[in-house]
């Protein structure tokens, strides 16, 4: 697929509308990222769920059933689906069917106002029935550029949709991420205020025997205090998160318990991007895809207008029944009435109101196609962009991940010293501290790692398959477990 089929071109027999190339800005696209010569397919399927978290899943199905954004854009759908009926509807020829009848009673010829009762008068009753058909003849393609448009609105809105939820779906997956990664925060920090607290303790104690100044227990206990004063920030935080993901899923943060209260453990991906995806999977954008819609809407807009400068024709018939009674009106064969009719109308002047109608046109047209340049090349910003940026967070989980293994094994050298009475218990709880430490930047990281790996999925739209050529990458898992388990308390 070339960079050119991102456009959807609309075709037609006439048309006044221009031609619609590529705006220059999409026609220059490179056709892969050239970081590496790695490539991948699209497969439009539920990519979440390699997080293999049964309450993520059920999460996302909630949203995607529920979610009031997504309720809103399904409704300006069927709404630009309706439009697209009502300005295609111009294309065929109007049919009306009526059916009227009239009585006039009238004085007859000669017969003066205020004559007596016995005047002779005129009275007439008629009942008509009957058909009548009406048609332009889209000389100059107005009536389809219009048809065309508002279609191409209508796919728009559907490009919309998927958009909307897409959205969805990544701040679902945020803020479930940011929850899992809160609760963890907040168990660590519980841990560590428990071993402040015997830090305390013990620096209290030193200090009493002249071990310790009076500086490094005023250091000791502002610490102390300081982790004590983030816990509530980071409680609060917690519950705003959760409130936030009860309104993604359309519910109140009340009957929350249900989906949060039990374990979370989604699992992390570490499988590598493949960088060298052809710019191909840009096509599967909804964005880019809606704002193509568009510029082809305008389009079509643009040549309806230049229409209107030339002369319309018009066809009618009628066809029906007329009788002095209701009866008569079946007797089709000795009371048929038929009228067949033409014209042409051709606008003389009309104050500069067509001229100006067709440059509003032409400037909308210009405003889409910059719309669409920019949506593009920022689109092929963010794929670049998102790639980079995971690869960046793989690399610093991995590093964390060793700065774990090395506080693990401080803090048990320190325990074992400390039962054989060669080390102190005060170095233990500073060893023990700063494993907590590390696993709480763990966690971070983990989080981090996932929604990287979101936002490479956003940005090209949705999901790929990597071709066989590509490998999977599975050097950052965890080396004792094999487990990507985003975790920050063991």
């Amino acid at each position: 697929m070339s960079s050119g089929a991102i456009v959807l071109l609309v075709s037609g027999c006439v048309s006044m509308a221009p031609d619609s190339p590529a705006p220059k800005i999409a026609a220059g696209v490179p056709q892969q990222y050239s970081k590496t010569d790695a490539s991948g397919a699209y497969e439009p399927a539920q990519w979440w769920t390699n997080f293999q978290d049964p309450v993520l899943n059920t999460l996302l199905d909630e949203a995607l059933a529920k979610n009031l954004d997504l309720a809103e854009a399904t409704a300006r759908l069927r709404a630009a689906e309706a439009q697209a009926r009502v300005s295609k509807s111009g294309l065929f020829p109007q049919i009306d069917a009526d059916v009227g009848s009239s009585y006039s009673d009238t004085p007859t010829a000669g017969t003066g106002f205020g004559a007596g009762t016995g005047s002779s008068r005129f009275q007439v009753e008629s009942y008509t029935s009957g058909l009548g058909f009406s048609y332009e003849v889209d000389l100059w393609g107005k009536l389809r550029d219009d048809a065309r448009a508002g279609r191409a609105d209508a796919i728009a809105a559907a490009a919309d949709l998927q958009a909307a939820r897409l959205a969805v779906i990544a701040e679902t997956i945020t803020s479930y991420f940011d929850i899992v990664d809160a609760r963890d925060q907040i168990a660590l920090t519980t841990k560590i205020i428990d071993v402040l607290g015997d830090r305390v303790e013990q620096t209290e104690n030193r200090y009493r025997r002249g071990l310790a100044t009076s500086f490094e227990l005023y250091q000791v206990r502002q610490d102390f205090r300081n982790i004590q004063a983030g816990l509530p920030q980071r409680e609060s935080q917690l519950t705003a998160t959760e409130g936030q993901l009860a309104v993604l899923i359309g519910r109140y943060s009340d009957n929350m318990d249900q989906f949060l209260g039990q374990k979370l453990a989604p699992q992390l991906i570490f499988t590598s991007i493949p960088s060298g995806l052809p710019i191909d999977l840009l096509a599967q954008r909804p964005d880019i895809y809606a704002e193509g819609q568009r510029l082809e809407s305008a389009r079509f807009n643009l040549g309806a207008r230049k229409a209107e400068r030339f002369p319309s024709i018009s066809l009618s018939a009628g066809t029906g029944t007329q009788a002095g009674s209701p009866s008569g009106l079946f007797d089709i064969f000795d009371k048929w009435i038929l009228n067949l009719g033409a014209g042409l109308t051709a606008p003389l002047f009309q104050g500069g109101r067509i001229r100006a109608n067709i440059d509003v046109a032409d400037a909308q047209y210009s405003q889409q196609a910059a719309v669409y340049a920019r949506t593009v090349l920022t689109a092929y910003q963010e794929v670049g962009a998102a790639i980079e940026g995971y690869e960046e967070e793989r690399q610093r989980y991995r590093f964390l991940f060793s700065q774990l293994d090395e506080a693990t094994a401080a803090a048990e050298l320190q325990s074992r010293r400390f039962a054989t009475g060669v080390g102190s218990y005060v170095d233990y709880l500073d060893a023990l501290r700063a494993q907590y430490q590390v696993q709480s930047a763990l966690s971070s990281a983990a989080r981090d790692v996932a929604l990287a790996r979101l936002a490479v999925h956003r940005a090209l739209g949705g999901s790929w398959v990597q071709t066989a050529s590509t490998t999977a990458d599975t050097d950052d898992r965890d080396p004792e477990t094999g487990s990507s388990e985003i975790r920050g308390d063991e």
